[in-house]
């Protein structure tokens, strides 16, 4: 056993002196009140420390305690609907988990109902389904085997409600309980990382038609203050067909923090019902929290994600945001002098993001279910500069980016993802999985609205020099048709009970409306017909459509179409 004693104190930073042997990455427990602590350096026998709690009245000469594992996660039944720190110690209700060692961390008195899905002789292997608890909505839990077990049930326990170090299962000579525990900065095996084909729909136009992601994908945010980051996100959360959502909020002011809780767990889950919690891992850590806490948030959320995703469930992992993330990785190695890259941020940030998002993937399960954990990052660039070093680096290794804008946010334009600053590098395999499930014509649509969208960006700066009257009647109908885009299609509220979601069909049919609009407008104008005979057309029932139609009325809106092509006829 390692004996180690505090030297210094630096904030979060302690320095030990220790004979024996401590690891790197060891879990330790510092002074009195066995504050938690992760070993980050070691060196001709003393070790650095970062310090996970407020270290004010720490001394010099302190025991600290190492405990021979890493910072692990406790994971099984009690995670879905709460609310817990960056180490996963709860925040709402009773007390739940995660560290072994700390006082309260165990879960006394909470018992769940477990149903046996084995039975005694069976042959078991790795990841296989023993049983499982229902959750507090309609995900269950299932309890598996963990990694690196397996062979014959030897007993299990029958239907009841147990506690969470009860022993349920022995297979092969080994006690398996309704929890496990996971090193978080470790990913968990699967069977095979698997090609992501499956789209992950949100419900937001302006991404499904113009920058879809896949199950399994990842995507960075950036947006300044005011830009709607946490709205947009929010209604990914509550709309898109993910079966869990894991709510990663890390820096943020405490104030802020709470209102976006609140409001998360007071949605209703409109899958099936209930509330969105019962399905939601929130992970919050304010920007008055340790600083190590926050930086240590992040890979607890993957873990949480990761556990089940192995249940053979799709996981949506939200990071708000991973600025402040990168940020206490800033101050600590200032701290600990490393020596500073790009604006002061270490020169480990661009591995420290890769090794983030590539924990997202859709995979093959040790037990051969499929699963995918999908990871959104938002990015707070000071200032709104794109060209800091989180914005920069986290665009080299996401699959998406949503650039949210201020202009359109200013105009009140939302969701405010700017056509001209976003990319979806998904686009060709989402076009394919299209086609297979009946919309052949879904690529060619999208690249003629990004075509509309960025020739109308070209007239637009052309007629602030010149005036809308001086361009040509097909270049004044190319701006119609994608003001039209704009209003009818990429506009949506969040507040309305009709528009909050759009349903895969209507999406399609209001985008291909435009278009057949637009069409007719460049043929009247190649006609010679002026510009202000067709701009005079009321094209209300069109743009009205998206709100007063249902979330899948796709035949309001090729009703809505008609009549506009209509008034078009009728003008000609």
């Amino acid at each position: 056993m390692s004996t180690a004693s505090v030297t210094r104190v630096d904030g979060p930073m302690v320095e030990v002196t220790h004979s024996g042997r401590l690891a790197m990455h060891e879990l330790v427990e510092i002074g009195p009140d066995a504050l938690p602590g992760e070993v980050v350096a070691i060196r001709d026998g003393r070790a650095t420390v970062q310090a996970y709690e407020y270290t004010g009245g720490l001394r010099p000469a302190d025991r600290v305690r190492p405990t021979g594992t890493p910072l692990t996660a406790r994971l099984g039944p009690g995670l879905l609907g709460r609310v817990f720190d960056g180490l996963l110690r709860p925040l709402s209700g009773g007390p739940v988990w995660l560290l072994p060692q700390t006082p309260g961390g165990s879960l006394d008195g909470q018992r769940w109902d477990f149903e046996p899905g084995v039975r005694e002789g069976q042959r078991v292997d790795e990841g296989a389904v023993l049983g499982t608890v229902p959750g507090p909505g309609p995900v269950a839990y299932r309890i598996m085997v963990p990694p690196g077990t397996g062979g014959t049930v030897d007993s299990i326990a029958p239907a009841g409600k147990y506690g969470a170090d009860d022993e349920i299962a022995v297979v092969g000579g080994a006690s398996m309980r309704l929890t496990a525990r996971w090193p978080v900065r470790v990913p968990r095996p699967v069977r095979e990382r698997r090609p992501a084909d499956t789209p992950l729909h949100t419900g937001q136009r302006v991404i499904d038609l113009l920058f879809p992601l896949l199950k399994g994908s990842t995507v960075a945010v950036p947006g300044g203050f005011g830009t709607g980051k946490t709205v947009l996100l929010q209604q990914i959360a509550k709309w898109c067909d993910a079966d869990v959502i894991v709510y990663a909020g890390c820096g943020e002011r405490g104030n802020e923090m709470a209102d976006v809780v609140t409001d998360l767990f007071a949605l209703a889950d409109p899958r099936g019902g209930g509330r969105l919690a019962d399905r939601t891992v929130a992970i919050a850590n304010t920007s008055n929290m340790p600083m190590m806490a926050r930086e240590t948030g992040v890979h607890s959320a993957v873990t949480v994600a990761e556990y089940f995703r192995d249940m053979g469930y799709d996981v949506l992992v939200i990071a708000d945001s991973t600025s402040r993330w990168a940020e206490a990785l800033r101050e600590f190695a200032s701290r600990t002098g490393m020596l500073p890259a790009e604006e002061g941020y270490p020169a480990t940030l661009s591995s420290a993001l890769a090794a983030f998002y590539e924990r997202a993937g859709a995979v093959m399960t040790l037990g051969g279910a499929r699963g995918s954990v999908t990871i959104i990052g938002a990015v707070s660039p000071p200032g709104g500069d794109l060209t800091e070093p989180v914005t920069a680096q986290s665009e080299r290794f996401v699959r998406g980016l949503w650039t949210l804008d201020r202009d359109l946010a200013y105009a009140r334009h939302y969701p405010a993802v700017s056509w001209s600053g976003s990319f979806a590098r998904d686009a060709l395999t989402i076009a394919a999985w299209q086609v297979s499930h009946g919309a052949p014509d879904w690529a060619a649509d999208r690249a003629r609205m990004l075509s509309l969208l960025a020739e109308a960006d070209r007239l637009t700066a052309l007629a602030e020099l010149i005036g809308v009257t001086g361009l040509a009647a097909p270049e004044r109908a190319v701006l119609l048709t994608a003001r039209l885009m704009r209003d009818a299609v990429l506009r949506q509220s969040a507040l309305s009970p009709r528009d909050g979601y759009c349903g895969r069909a209507k999406g399609l049919a209001l985008a291909e409306a435009v278009l057949a609009v637009g069409d007719r407008l460049r043929r009247l104008a190649e006609e010679g017909r002026p510009a202000e005979s067709f701009e005079a057309v009321d094209f209300g029932a069109l743009v009205r459509v998206r709100d007063t139609a249902g979330p899948d009325d796709d035949a309001a809106v090729v009703t809505a179409c008609d009549t506009v092509l209509a008034g078009l006829a009728a003008e000609s």
